[in-house]
């Protein structure tokens, strides 16, 4: 069974396809670079008992598309490990984030699979 390629150029659809994936790919790239970079500020700035970065703005750039930098930064900088309710609803927002993937997921593999031709 042969899969038509969204990367090919020989069917418009797929050419808007590809774009648009590849303008998400970007986005998710520099909000989880972003994010990881922003945990790493504040525990930064944390050791050195300065202003930090609230609560809020990091699940903030979570919930924009960051949340696996967020975990990530969690664990690499031991960040926010305490907060009960900071942990909460950062593994909320990955959930969601990560049933609405499976979602889009799930329905763009079944029209591909729709496209590809009978054996």
């Amino acid at each position: 069974m042969k899969f038509p390629s969204i990367f090919s150029l020989g069917c418009a659809t797929h050419v808007g396809y590809a774009r648009r994936m590849w303008i998400a790919v970007i986005y998710l790239w520099a909000i989880n670079a972003l994010t990881l970079l922003i945990f790493g500020w504040d525990k930064l700035r944390a050791r050195r008992r300065k202003r930090r970065v609230p609560e809020r703005r990091l699940l903030w750039l979570a919930a924009l598309g960051g949340s696996l930098a967020a975990l990530l930064g969690r664990w690499i900088f031991g960040h926010k490990t305490r907060k009960r309710g900071f942990s909460a609803w950062l593994y909320t927002i990955t959930a969601c984030q990560a049933g609405i993937c499976y979602l889009i997921i799930s329905r763009d593999l079944g029209a591909l699979l729709q496209l590809a031709p009978a054996p």
